[in-house]
């Protein structure tokens, strides 16, 4: 009899955890708007210093697009790896592109923020969530990584350091 218990016990664990993880999927899939190895086509992305982005621009390259807010702690980490493993390594690579966009600020908060910071990559602002929203709902920070032919092929909703190690391991 307390095989039987223990052995209903370990089943009932097994399936909480892999619903569990199941509906954590879900609920990231709703918060969404972009959907995995689905192409993405922005006419225009936002307004900075040259002008509009265009997709097309970005298309035949790939591109990681990272939200975050000035106030999010786990942005801060995340933006922490960006600056000390990410750019380091990519910043100089003609066939990359890394959008870092400041949502719900203005170019003047971001200037201000990073002069804070020191941040050696370009931040974008996105004051109206206009950018944002082609993205996702809600939470912060979200980075997503686009192949050269414009699928996403990796997205991630908050921050952890493994998750920011499948990044870099996506982006190859």
């Amino acid at each position: 009899m307390k095989k039987i218990l223990a052995s209903l016990i370990v089943l009932f664990a097994l399936v909480s955890t892999s619903c569990a993880q199941s509906q954590k999927e879900e609920k990231k899939e709703e918060a969404s708007v972009v959907q995995m190895n689905k192409q993405m086509f922005l006419d225009k992305v936002f307004d900075y210093t040259t002008g509009a982005t265009e997709w097309k621009y970005l298309g035949d390259k790939p591109c990681v697009i990272d939200f975050y807010a000035t106030w999010c702690g786990p942005c801060q980490k995340e933006l922490a790896d960006v600056q000390s493993t990410l750019w380091p390594k990519y910043k100089n690579h003609n066939d990359f592109v890394m959008l870092v966009i400041g949502r719900e600020h203005t170019d003047a908060d971001l200037q201000k923020y990073n002069e804070r910071k020191k941040f050696t990559f370009p931040l974008y602002p996105d004051p109206k969530r206009e950018v944002f929203s082609l993205f996702a709902e809600k939470s912060i920070p979200r980075t997503y990584l686009f192949g050269k032919d414009g699928k996403l092929i990796y997205s991630s909703m908050g921050y952890s350091p493994d998750e920011f190690q499948k990044l870099m391991e996506a982006i190859g």
